[in-house]
């Protein structure tokens, strides 16, 4: 007899005589899910031969990735692209896997599963241990109509499948919930072509994992893509178009309030429960789950365990991945007798991507009561950043467009440290504590081994490095599949590539660095406009047949981009698309939260006469309109403008059209300069009236605004513009690339010019160049941080023709264009969107 130890526990090995084999012991799993098949994994890894194991899944699938079912239902991705575990893998460990069996009994006296598949063929396995990982349901609303055809959840593949095929004939899908599967299920069916309306009950979307401002940002983002909301909606009936409404397929929800919308497909995304009704069956203790201890045994028989979203851990249910992942490692550590794993419960924290935007929560976000917030707001950059702290410790964060730094502020707030010495710089990130060197290398180098890299599967820096040493690994897509970091939703792609990098030194493999555009291609940015340039592709299903898009009609981030281009590229002979424009530029109005519009008509420079301001005022009065506001760039904005009436307000106004919702010039701030301050040394008005005369019908990759002062002490603002102009003794300075946003880029020094003439020239060419280079939704900062402010000078000072033919392309370009609030029909401008629609109908456009 030899003494062992592993782990910290001391254990008895008995010498078997030689030939004789120890008979294993017998483990059944019901569930074949992501938390399920993760015990398994993490149960081989360290007692691979202890067990004869048999898994019944009810999906006639492998183990496969649940949280990027929604890729798969916008046709980024397919079924066979996320599935974890295949069949061989089964195999290869000696497996028997069950699939499409649906266990309908457990007799824990004989200890004998029973289970039947759809042919009615059945199947049983006894064991000596069993895992309940039954995972949840979704919670289908009680409510008339919810057996109708056409009614479905958003759960599995069987449910993507059939959102596939209703895509395919069907126009009109309204989805009950505005929470994560629900938004997520409403992006994939407008990528298919449907006309999707949100139903949700609460005031903000998404209510759980964010506060009320970054909810409201978010639907605001959403509704410019074309998604429709029905905010504080309750549905009181699905209605049917057969049997008096009674049977049928759904063809319209009904609400609360009487209100109906047309529904060709319902789908149900309000929430989900533990999947119960087996264990309940079994008589296992169910309390908001199936009740288990800290070594995920089951209170009531302790051969009998429960993983996952079907477990309840001192009370809690818990449905992110992380923490079932955790509860994964302490079931396997006690299946393997090792005895020492005990699950604690989890701190959660939520870091998504909801239809390409960045997301992220942790703690207490709400804040209120005896806590403090620091707040930062930029809604044209789309920032949103809370940090919620009480005794100067980090209890709660709420991120919206910029998440960076959540895994930082989640560590602050799980290790409980003070942040008091920190306080003045925590809103800006962990960067900005210090150089975080090359790439931020230094920081994958700074981190523990137990510091946590991809919190979807659980995996630390640790893990990550041994996997590297011991396997030889040096590309990213090695790592995934070795440890499944940056698997799952990818967020932690840059700070995986980075510990590659610190751990294999030279050997590293970096992956091409070129993003695609979105999930419909693997074509970046430039690969698209170089394409359109060179084979003269003249329409968005020229680019998508020609570059083989994966998706026939691309999607909502692909779309507007591919439309851009054509049209800066081809100016005359492409022609614009208006239904691949966000909705704010097919109406020609920004959308407010309300569902109405504000309207913001042109100021040259920011100069107006007594005409327009009376034509102003009697607009507002004749359209009862709520708000006027002047705005900060010098201009009125009428706001609370019903849709119906928005072509009627901007015949009365009579004033051309400010762009202030387009990817386009909006503003040329002036100050009065030389003609009426006594410090001025230029004309600066003039310059800016004339500037936005030339080029106000101008349409770029993302707003541009200039700005004029008439002396240094710029009162205008012209040092954080796209272009900024400056009036000097001499003439006038020339600043290209600022932003006034959230994070403030001071413009570059561009160059001194002597005359108006040039300005115009300089700048014109400037704006064409950017126009022609910049790829969609990139700003001019952001465009001259990828090219260089030296190419730019090439380009612009260096080569005088070039600069001319530029500037004389952009007035080409521009000649002609129209203005779509008085010349509609030039402009595509479809005048049905602005009709009422009918009493019985409420619709948020």
């Amino acid at each position: 007899m030899q003494v062992m130890k592993r782990a910290d526990v001391f254990f008895l090995a008995l010498q078997m005589p030689t030939g004789t084999q120890m008979k294993k012991s017998k483990l059944v799993m019901i569930g074949n899910g992501m938390a399920g098949v993760r015990a398994l994994e993490e149960l081989l890894a360290i007692a691979p031969d202890l067990y004869d194991i048999t898994v019944f899944g009810a999906e006639p699938h492998p183990n496969y990735n649940r949280i990027l079912l929604s890729p798969v239902l916008a046709g980024e991705q397919t079924l066979g692209d996320i599935v974890l575990n295949d069949w061989s893998w089964y195999q290869d460990h000696h497996i028997l896997l069950h699939a499409g069996y649906t266990v309908t009994a457990v007799d824990r006296a004989r200890r004998t599963v029973h289970a039947v598949n759809a042919l009615g063929e059945s199947a049983s396995a006894e064991y000596d241990r069993l895992i309940m990982a039954t995972g949840s349901k979704p919670f289908i609303l009680p409510i008339p109509g919810k057996d109708l055809e056409g009614v479905l959840a958003y759960r599995d593949i069987a449910d993507t499948e059939a959102m596939i095929e209703a895509a395919k004939t069907l126009k009109h899908a309204v989805v009950i919930g505005g929470g994560l599967l629900g938004l997520e299920a409403a992006n994939g069916l407008m990528k298919r072509g449907m006309q999707v309306t949100v139903v949700h009950v609460g005031d903000w979307l998404m209510e759980r994992q964010l506060d009320d401002q970054a909810g409201r940002m978010l639907q605001k983002s959403l509704a410019e893509r074309g998604m429709q909301f029905r905010m504080q909606a309750q549905t009181q009936e699905l209605l049917g178009d057969e049997d008096g409404g009674r049977s049928g397929r759904v063809r319209a929800v009904r609400f609360k309030d009487g209100s109906e919308i047309p529904a060709e497909l319902v789908v149900m995304a309000v929430g989900i429960r533990p999947s119960t009704e087996l264990a309940e069956s079994m008589h296992l203790h169910v309390s908001r789950g199936i009740v288990v201890s800290d070594t995920l045994q089951t209170v009531t028989d302790p051969r009998i365990y429960a993983v996952g979203e079907c477990a309840a851990h001192r009370g809690i249910a818990y449905g992110l991945v992380a923490p079932l992942f955790e509860q994964g490692k302490v079931l396997a550590n006690h299946l393997a007798e090792f005895g020492i794993g005990r699950y604690l419960g989890s701190l959660t924290s939520t870091k998504l991507k909801v239809t390409g935007i960045d997301l992220f929560s942790a703690g207490d976000f709400q804040g209120g009561g005896d806590t403090e917030e620091i707040l930062m707001s930029d809604p044209y950059a789309g920032v949103y950043k809370k940090l919620v702290i009480k005794d100067d410790k980090l209890v709660g964060a709420c991120l919206y467009g910029d998440t960076v730094d959540g895994s930082w502020y989640f560590k602050l707030l799980r290790e409980g440290r003070s942040v008091a010495d920190i306080r003045d710089k925590l809103m800006f990130g962990e960067s900005n504590l210090g150089d975080t060197g090359h790439q931020g290398q230094s920081k994958a180098a700074a981190m523990a081994d137990g510091d946590e890299v991809c919190g979807c599967n659980g995996v630390t820096k640790g893990a990550i490095c041994k996997a590297i040493k011991d396997k030889g690994l040096f590309t990213l897509d090695d790592v995934r599949k070795h440890t499944k970091a940056s698997a799952s939703c990818g967020s932690c792609t840059g700070l995986v590539e980075q510990i590659i990098m610190f751990t294999a030194g030279g050997d590293y493999s970096a992956a091409p660095k070129t993003k695609a555009m979105c999930g419909c291609t693997d074509h970046g940015h430039q690969a698209v406009r170089d394409a359109i340039r060179e084979h003269k592709l003249l329409s968005t299903d020229a680019v998508f047949r020609f570059m083989e898009w994966r998706t026939p009609n691309g999607c909502a981030s692909c779309r507007p981009a591919v439309n851009y281009y054509l049209i800066s590229t081809w100016p005359k002979e492409a022609r614009d698309d208006p239904q691949s424009r966000f909705i704010n530029e097919r109406s020609h109005a920004n959308i407010q939260k309300d569902g109405t519009y504000s309207v913001i008509p042109r100021m040259w420079g920011g100069e107006t006469t007594a005409s327009e301001l009376r034509r102003i005022a009697d607009v507002v009065d004749k359209y009862q309109i709520p708000t006027v506001k002047v705005t900060g760039g010098q201009r009125i904005d009428l706001l609370g403008v019903k849709k119906e009436d928005l072509q009627a307000v901007w015949n009365d106004i009579g004033m051309p059209c400010g762009h202030a919702y387009a990817k386009a010039l909006r503003t040329v701030k002036t100050c009065v300069g030389s003609e009426w301050c006594r410090m001025g040394t230029q004309d600066s008005t003039q310059m800016g009236k004339d500037l936005e005369r030339a080029m106000w019908r101008m349409y770029a990759p993302h707003k541009v605004k200039f700005a004029v002062s008439g002396c240094p002490r710029n009162c205008a603002e012209s040092g954080i513009k796209d272009v900024g102009i400056i009036g000097v003794d001499s003439g006038w300075e020339m600043y290209v690339g600022g932003n006034g946003g959230i994070k403030t880029e001071v413009a570059h020094f561009f160059t001194k010019l002597k005359t108006a003439e040039e300005v115009m020239e300089y700048t014109g060419a400037f704006m064409q160049l950017y126009r022609l280079e910049g790829w969609y939704l990139e700003r001019t900062v952001h465009y001259i941080n990828r090219v260089g402010l030296d190419h730019v000078k090439r380009r612009i000072l260096d080569d005088a023709e070039g600069r001319r033919a530029l500037w004389e392309q952009l007035q080409f370009a521009l000649d002609g264009e129209p203005d779509p609030w008085f010349e509609t029909d030039k402009a595509s401008v479809d005048a049905r969107q602005f009709q009422a629609l009918p009493a019985d109908v409420s619709v948020i456009a």
